[in-house]
């Protein structure tokens, strides 16, 4: 007979916030996909634990007392490399999505995310996706679109979407406006999973790796 249990992804949880950190963890803990073997109030206790349980993911605050979350990536990176740090925070400042990013975090999301959506990021990044909230989407498009344009790269022509399917536009302007592959689901009436395989294809027939880059090129073509 075949062994169908899933090893769930060890967790570290780091928020300075008590309360959320102990919600945060009894929400998790009742999906078993996920096991949370570890918390930490700060960026110290954080590098400390994360050392000793060599987690699959961290989830990391920003606001924490003393070293923000984006400042503590690197050595939290250099103590469990292994890891998939996730930055969880209420700050939608772009600089700090940046500088998140930058500093290796595999994904930016926003505390006021839902359950199955925190799991689902928690697991797509785990497999190595970059997971950004949607709401950060267009933050990234603006700082994308206000960086000095190089005169050799020519912004992106309404002729690379011919490739596109009417449904595949859809999902891109949808894209466009940072809606989740749940969102879009809810707005065409199909499934996530069939938003998720035709947000695939979109990505691939435009030859670009992510949501942003395809949100940009939606955004420098503009209505189509």
């Amino acid at each position: 007979m075949t062994d169908t249990t899933v090893t769930p992804i060890r967790v570290l949880v780091v928020d300075d916030h008590t309360l959320f950190r102990r919600g945060l963890t009894a929400l998790l803990s009742r999906d078993p996909r996920v096991q949370v073997v570890g918390d930490a109030a700060d960026a110290g206790e954080a590098q400390r634990r994360a050392q000793e349980l060599q987690p699959d993911l961290i989830l990391l605050d920003n606001h924490l007392p003393g070293v923000r979350g984006v400042d503590a990536l690197a050595a939290l990176r250099e103590t469990a490399p292994q890891a998939r740090i996730l930055m969880l925070t209420v700050s939608e400042d772009e600089a700090d999505l940046i500088a998140a990013l930058r500093n290796g975090a595999a994904g930016y999301l926003l505390k006021t995310i839902d359950g199955d959506e925190l799991i689902s990021a928690i697991e797509r990044a785990v497999k190595g996706e970059r997971v950004i909230a949607s709401e950060m989407t267009s933050k990234m498009v603006a700082t994308y679109l206000g960086a000095t344009p190089n005169a050799d790269t020519p912004l992106a022509q309404p002729s690379i979407l011919t490739a596109l399917s009417s449904r595949e536009r859809e999902i891109l302007r949808s894209i466009a406006h940072g809606a989740s592959n749940k969102e879009i689901g809810r707005e065409l009436g199909i499934a996530e999973t069939t938003v998720k395989v035709h947000v695939q294809n979109v990505l691939r027939k435009l030859n670009v790796s992510t949501r942003v880059h395809a949100a940009v090129i939606a955004t420098e073509i503009g209505s189509f």
